[in-house]
């Protein structure tokens, strides 16, 4: 069986969640929300990049981001901007939406709770709101083939009765606060991410190309699976091609329809994302992390990684080091 690759790259690309905020909000409400506007690191230190995410247990409400329709959400559905665009989450697409000083206390367990409006009101939508965070650079295949905006409508999902039970049990959680209700919530975000994800490459058309339709592709499938299985062996064009059953020139031909690159420069870009956390956790020498990540020679490993990164593995090992001290000093 064919090794799971959506869950190695998760793995790789170091996906993390958190749940930050229970909101509950009576109309007329509108608030502009970025995870960029108080900086990575006071939202959740060492992410590279933030995806929001926002599941709306209670009434409904709308999100917005600029160039797109409003997206309609109701109580049960899941509303998630992989890329981290700013964007308006409101009771009433007419409102003018202000900028959220979101508020950050020290010694307090999350989710923080924020209300807006009369408490108990009829119409009052309650929202469990958190961030994901994950690796953008060197090399993240996932985050490229995901559209801005994500709907998960638990209306029209086979799927529902299981979100359901994610969404009634944040809720829960978020409300009692009990001893050890913020690794659950972000255990909870997590899979709530992938299995977004998941429906959503269920339901791409046939036509769709992009990494996850490659994916999902019988060749192209095995093919990253195999790469990603044995990132450091020294596929060639032609084994690789024989071991999934095609000619070189249909896989070649195959994989940059789908992927949007040829196979062996995807499998230089992915050995480059391995590396790069092997550098960053400090394990081990530049020499053992060039052999783990699929090359003969230190040197030939450290101009391959400085033309990808844009510096050396040294270098690449000192910067998140250093940024790792300064996350733990503040």
């Amino acid at each position: 069986m064919p090794s799971d690759v959506l869950s190695n790259v998760l793995r790789t690309v170091r996906l993390t969640g958190a749940v930050f905020f229970y909101v509950e909000a009576a109309p007329p409400w509108a608030a502009v929300t970025s995870p960029k506007f108080r900086g990575v690191a006071q939202i959740m230190p060492g992410a590279g990049h933030l995806i929001s995410y926002h599941v709306v247990t209670r009434g409904e409400c709308y999100g917005i981001v600029k160039g797109i329709s409003p997206v309609r959400l109701e109580a049960g559905d899941v509303i998630v901007f992989p890329h981290g665009d700013p964007h308006v989450m409101t009771s009433d697409p007419g409102i003018e939406a202000l900028e959220v000083q979101i508020p950050f206390p020290t010694g307090v367990q999350k989710p923080f709770v924020l209300k807006e409006g009369p408490v108990e009101h009829p119409s009052q939508t309650t929202l469990v709101c958190g961030f994901l965070g994950c690796d953008a650079r060197p090399f993240n295949p996932l985050l490229s083939t995901l559209p801005t905006v994500m709907h998960l409508k638990a209306s029209t999902t086979p799927k529902a009765i299981w979100l359901n039970h994610f969404i009634n049990y944040a809720a829960m959680e978020s409300k009692e606060k009990t001893p050890g209700g913020e690794a659950v919530l972000a255990q909870l975000s997590e899979l709530l991410f992938v299995e977004v994800v998941r429906i959503y490459l269920e339901s791409l058309p046939a036509e769709q190309t992009g990494w996850l339709s490659g994916l999902r592709d019988r060749y192209i499938g095995q093919a990253l699976s195999l790469m990603h299985e044995r990132p450091a062996h020294p596929w060639g064009l032609e084994e690789l091609a024989h071991d999934v059953g095609l000619s070189r020139s249909v896989l070649a031909e195959r994989f940059m329809h789908l992927v949007g690159q040829p196979p062996m420069q995807y499998l230089s870009q992915w050995r480059m994302q391995i590396a790069s956390g092997l550098l960053a956790r400090g394990s081990g020498k530049i020499a053992q992390v060039a052999a783990e990540s699929g090359y003969d020679s230190e040197a030939a490993f450290s101009r391959a990684f400085k033309k990808f990164v844009g510096v050396s593995p040294a270098e690449w090992r000192k910067q998140k080091t250093n940024t790792q001290k300064l996350e733990v000093s503040e």
